[in-house]
């Protein structure tokens, strides 16, 4: 996977890697962080629960949904998520604008994607009433008694692996190991990198909904090849963060060259970061969100994590792709508009890869100001 890896330790010992991160952001709209703190035992114990969960009868996950808030908390259950490029135009352009070669599978006449999610809240209650309590509701409990007593041990601690690897808070050494922060690190490291003041992506994102995001695909049924399971699209959150799944299958788009490139997370302490719309917003386009899909590849069913190894190794697991996805959110109280200098910039780099005869397959947009939670809804 042709992406820069960005040394969180490095980081936190010494900021070297601060331009790096936010070059890498700018020019791939992606990177890969290595964080020490990541276990890979909590990822796996967070996979084998997510199978069992979504290997319920669907009359027991259905317990679960919360329709009534939009689905923004609890399960989403498959043939319910529609993938937005399918008919939005502007994204439509920009997948005709790729070779033929590296456009993602055809999802214009793409039914519902067949995965299914479950949205935990991992965020901190604000200190007053934000004007967006669906975007902000309260956590759902798995009725299955099998699940439930398991459920939230096991979530906090892998969700705040990823999360602590996006957020670096000024608190005592001993609580640096806690993986509620680790997104924020990077928060830090790209707002450095960027010219601007260390705390000011942290601060906007405090008492942001994040969501630890995992789906879930049945590849007895969705596992023929070339089956798209989430259909080409970008992620309205600020950043997304992928950790390993058991089974290939995610593409992402390299802003830089428009290739669509196979994402295999290394085995350990490493983490796929992706931008989202707020970060685009707020940098008034310097960087961009990333587009991604997930499908049913030719590694998915011929390389050594097939569907039939899987099958022979665990006879008796659920034979079901987790995507493990957290997604960092702003605010949703915050007011989001682009940062001056940063949009400054942003208009900089577009004129001189225009006066180049580069075609980055973006178009122009404008960055209005509004709240964080009503370009979540918008």
């Amino acid at each position: 996977m042709d992406l820069p890896v960005i040394d969180l330790d490095i980081f936190l010992s010494q900021p070297r890697e601060s331009q790096e991160a936010a070059n890498a952001l700018i020019t791939y709209g992606a990177l890969v962080l290595h964080d020490s703190r990541v276990s890979e035992a909590d990822n796996s114990t967070f996979l084998d629960l997510l199978e069992d969960y979504f290997a319920q009868p669907i009359e027991d996950l259905r317990k679960d949904e919360r329709p009534e808030l939009s689905y923004q908390i609890g399960v989403t259950l498959e043939n319910t998520e529609k993938p937005k490029c399918a008919v939005d135009e502007p994204c439509l352009r920009v997948i005709a604008k790729l070779d033929p070669e590296e456009r993602p599978l055809d999802i214009t006449a793409h039914a519902p994607d067949p995965k299914c999610r479950f949205f935990w809240r991992m965020s901190e209650k604000a200190p007053y009433e934000t004007q967006f309590p669906g975007l902000n509701a309260s956590n759902v409990i798995p009725h299955a008694e099998n699940i439930r007593d398991r459920w939230a041990p096991v979530m906090e601690q892998w969700g705040k692996s990823m999360k602590d690897a996006y957020v670096c808070l000024r608190i005592e050494p001993d609580a640096r190991t806690d993986p509620v922060y680790r997104v924020s690190n990077l928060a830090e490291m790209a707002a450095v990198g960027l010219g601007i003041p260390a705390e000011t992506f942290k601060d906007a994102g405090r008492y942001g909904p994040h969501l630890l995001a995992p789906t879930a695909s049945d590849l007895v049924t969705y596992g023929a090849k070339d089956t798209i399971l989430a259909g080409f699209h970008t992620d309205l959150n600020f950043l997304t963060i992928h950790g390993r799944s058991r089974y290939p299958g995610l593409h992402i788009w390299a802003r830089n060259t428009g290739k669509r490139i196979p994402v295999k997370i290394p085995e350990g302490s490493y983490l796929l970061v992706q931008a989202g719309k707020q970060l685009e917003h707020i940098t008034g386009g310097l960087i961009k969100a990333g587009f991604h899909e997930v499908v049913v590849n030719a590694n998915t069913v011929t390389t050594a994590q097939t569907i039939e190894t899987r099958k022979q190794q665990f006879p008796d697991r659920p034979l079901i792709r987790i995507s493990s996805t957290f997604f960092w959110h702003l605010n949703s109280d915050f007011d989001l508009a682009p940062i001056p200098e940063l949009a400054s910039q942003a208009r900089i780099t577009r004129e001189e890869r225009v006066r180049a005869g580069i075609d980055d397959h973006e178009e122009y947009a404008v960055y209005e100001t509004m709240k964080v939670g009503h370009h979540v809804q918008k």
